[in-house]
């Protein structure tokens, strides 16, 4: 009966983008027994994405490990521990998290965690950073939405490390953009700029004080007191502000064209910026596309006007172009035509043509992101294809990272599975093995010769002939079925057979020579088996992993009437033993019978604690 655990899990964020399965593991280990780690990775470039999951058997060890390695530094930065949430609309309700921001920069993670844990539980708690420190705000979210108002209503306002902080309920995006749109229709504080170095703040509210009631007037003077050349105005209704956008907005103050316009933060003007480049690189790739050529391999010798002199007998050209790194020439460069049609010729007949002494490569240029997709498309098929090959367990944990589980030293005399109620753990990528080796999905197809029984045969230690009754005839004869892989593996195996199958008539020969007196009978099958017991005098001289090929294509069918739905994985599994160990399994089905029980077993367990450990949606 499968083993029942208690599983904790663990979120572990903000890590380093080179931390492995293997350092956490190290890290967390001497807490007590972990069951599985697991870092997230991208699925195309396999780069972690900066978070991992860790499976503990026992709750007390999950806690222990939170409490002292939570904001713990690894790799530079401080890692963030909670509780791994099976529910996403928890986290994504937004209950009980706080926003703070105007932090001060000696503020981290821990000290935000220590100064708001006496409000309530808190579930997360994280300072927001980038490449150049904390970032002034960061997010608290607590186990219950009591705790959060009740923080928000003691530190709202208060002063932290000499700033005032503002303390509020975390609002979404979406609802942060409504809010943006609700200022925009009723806005009353108005952005002026390029008014030059003479402006104050007193001319600059006499001007605007002709639109409506001011509250504030300001205009911003740099270390000197002098002017920077902008300013704002706040009015008291939006109607007077929109009418003084609309009337002054590009008209001349003070010697200089100004413009007018409604207050925006920064945030907003560099999405509006993003959002305008966006557009002109939309523009110019509808502009230029299928009419801007990219030439490489070019002669260090050519220049903008030789690459134009070559490609101008294709059609009008728009712009020629040698890329070029300190006066030197970098061997590539661009040429734009006017149609799609004269770009299309010109790659026809320019593309290997020897320019020169060098031939040329020209192809439609390509954006970047294009380039590096398509690149990343190549890559994955190339493993698909390769990946069934040269599977191995090395190259397994490198190319698809699994369940990291910790391998324990064993005695080599141990049994495959230990009777206690946790089974050994193993890396997944050992059974992988047999999910891509087509060997041990199926049995071998067999060739069927009919010789007949004066034809010479070779002799092998695979040889085995099994006596079956028949009838008596004169036109007896015996059927050898060759094993088309052993074949296919064992060159001197198959110049001995070749040769005798060519002395002999193949299909329904009769016999030259039979006595009467003698009574034949129907010899059976030969059966030229690579995979049995008495194969080890074979095995000896064979590589290691030819061995293993050759054992397991004997063994598979034996599992398969045990356990069809396991058997590859069995298999698998059993192929890790020695090999002197899998001859005795063969030999004996009492013993492989016992060694499939164990597997089977062990496999149950591992999948009823993968189902608990299930990783965070």
């Amino acid at each position: 009966m499968a083993a029942v655990y208690q599983v904790a899990s663990l979120y572990v964020g903000d890590l380093h983008t080179d931390v492995t399965e293997a350092m956490l593991y190290e890290k967390f280990c001497p807490f007590g027994p972990v069951i599985s780690i697991r870092v997230s990775r991208d699925v195309a470039t396999r780069r972690s994405l900066g978070y991992a999951y860790i499976n503990f058997q026992q709750t007390g060890v999950a806690e222990r490990a939170m409490e002292t390695m939570n904001f713990e530094v690894i790799n530079g930065r401080p890692i963030r521990i909670m509780w791994c949430q099976r529910d996403p609309g928890l986290r994504k309700s937004g209950l009980g998290n706080v926003f703070i921001k105007n932090l001060d920069e000696s503020i981290n993670s821990k000290l935000l965690n220590d100064t708001f844990s006496s409000f309530g539980n808190i579930l997360s708690c994280k300072v927001a950073y980038d490449d150049h420190g904390s970032k002034g705000y960061g997010f608290i979210h607590f186990e219950t939405q009591e705790a959060a108002n009740k923080a928000i209503q003691s530190l709202n306002g208060m002063i932290l490390n000499e700033r005032r902080v503002f303390v509020g309920h975390f609002k979404t995006r979406k609802e942060r953009e409504l809010e943006n749109a609700a200022k925009v229709t009723g806005f009353t504080n108005v952005y002026i700029k390029n008014f030059g170095e003479d402006m104050d703040d007193n001319r600059l509210k006499e001007i605007f004080s002709a639109y409506g009631t001011t509250l504030s007037v300001r205009v911003m003077v740099d270390a000197d007191g002098r002017s920077r050349g902008f300013g704002f105005v706040n009015f008291e209704k939006h109607e007077d502000a929109q009418k003084a956008v609309t009337d002054l907005n590009g008209k001349e103050m003070n010697g200089c064209i100004v413009y007018v316009g409604r207050a925006k933060k920064k945030a907003e003007r560099q999405n509006e910026l993003r959002l305008k480049y966006e557009l002109f690189k939309q523009e110019l790739r509808a502009k230029f596309h299928g009419v801007n050529l990219y030439v490489k391999n070019l002669n260090d010798s050519m220049d903008d006007e030789i690459l134009r002199k070559e490609f101008q007998k294709f059609g009008t050209i728009t712009s020629a172009k040698v890329m070029k790194e300190s006066g030197h020439s970098k061997g590539y460069g661009f040429v734009c035509f006017l149609t799609p049609e004269e770009a299309t010729k010109a790659i026809t007949e320019m593309n290997g043509r020897i320019i020169r002494r060098k031939p040329l490569y020209v192809a439609l240029a390509q954006r970047k992101e294009d380039r590096n997709r398509m690149l990343a498309k190549c890559y994955m098929q190339r493993s698909r294809v390769i990946r069934p090959v040269l599977s191995c367990p090395v190259t397994d944990s490198l190319q698809q990272p699994a369940n990291y589980f910790p391998v324990m030293p064993q005695p080599s005399n141990r049994a495959l599975f230990n009777p206690g109620p946790i089974a050994p753990v193993r890396p997944t990528a050992h059974w992988s093995l047999q999910q891509s080796n087509p060997a041990y999905c199926q049995p071998q197809r067999a060739s069927v010769w009919t010789v007949p029984t004066r034809c010479p045969i070779p002799k092998m230690n695979a040889m085995k002939t099994f006596p079956q009754p028949g009838r008596v005839s004169p036109q007896s004869q015996r059927v050898v079925v060759f094993d088309t892989h052993t074949l296919g593996t064992q060159p001197q195996m198959n110049q001995a057979v070749m040769h005798s199958m060519s002395q002999c008539k193949l299909l329904n020969v009769q016999l030259a020579e039979v006595s009467p007196q003698v009574q034949q009978v129907a010899e059976p099958a030969v059966h030229i088996q690579s995979g049995e017991a008495q194969t080890a005098g074979i095995l000896t001289v064979r590589p290691q992993q030819d061995q293993k090929q050759i054992l397991g294509e004997q063994m598979y069918p034996l599992i398969q009437n045990m356990n069809a739905a396991l058997a590859r994985k069995i298999t698998g599994m059993l192929l890790e033993l020695d090999n002197s160990e899998i001859l005795q399994m063969l030999d004996s089905p009492e013993h492989l019978h016992s060694k499939v029980e164990e597997a089977v077993a062990a496999l149950q367990d591992h999948q009823a604690v993968e189902s608990v450990a299930d990783p965070q949606m």
